[in-house]
């Protein structure tokens, strides 16, 4: 009797202090969660279209009508200039932060990989080179439809993300819509040199 109430009140107080650490509440019900989140977006769309877009990954048809995670949603935060945009095979040059969605620890949503550190701004920030063709479906898919100086908040379903794997350990949970703040600063073609960025001057050194 004495043992099963030492057993009692010792499982009582794991339980107490994992809730208390917010470990449980966030990541409760992550896939479900998630998967509402997004699918508020598409009210942001019918909201505003002027500032928002749907576009549909690049790998499938665009003509035809898709299920609902085989698209991004895209809000523009600044539009760039030009009328040129990348292609799948070209190297890109870009600012970005990705976060997952909102949590208990973390309302503005946990930063999880990026190149701006505090604030997001192209004066403090530093670039990362990267080919288009490496990336995850929903960033790849943003980025071919970016002119040079265009900054998007972009929205990627699991789907064209991580999906089911589990990248926890790099502050993404399974089944994660993943959050980018994302700005195109240059491009160029497979095999040709990509001028150095200065944050400072807004051009190629």
């Amino acid at each position: 009797m004495k043992t099963s109430v030492c057993l009692f009140a010792f499982l009582l107080l794991f339980t107490s202090c994992s809730e208390n650490t917010g470990e449980e509440d966030d990541y409760a019900n992550w896939q479900e969660r998630n998967e509402a989140y997004f699918a508020t977006l598409a009210d942001s769309l019918r909201a505003n279209p002027a500032s928002w877009q749907r576009i549909k990954n690049f790998s499938l048809d665009p003509q035809a009508e898709g299920q609902p995670t085989d698209y991004i949603y895209v809000k523009t935060i600044a539009s760039g200039t030009g009328d040129e945009r990348p292609v799948y095979t070209d190297s890109v040059r870009v600012c970005y932060q990705g976060r997952i969605i909102p949590t208990a620890s973390y309302p503005q949503g946990y930063v999880f990989d990026g190149t701006v550190y505090g604030t997001y701004s192209l004066q403090t920030a530093a670039t990362s080179r990267m080919k288009l063709s490496a990336l995850i479906a929903g960033m790849s898919t943003a980025l071919q439809h970016m002119h040079r100086g265009d900054y998007w908040r972009v929205y990627i379903p699991a789907d064209l993300g991580y999906g089911s794997q589990d990248k926890t350990s790099a502050g993404i949970p399974p089944y994660s819509t993943l959050i980018f703040d994302l700005t195109l600063v240059d491009f160029s073609p497979a095999g040709q040199a990509m001028p150095v960025w200065s944050a400072r001057r807004g051009i190629a050194d």
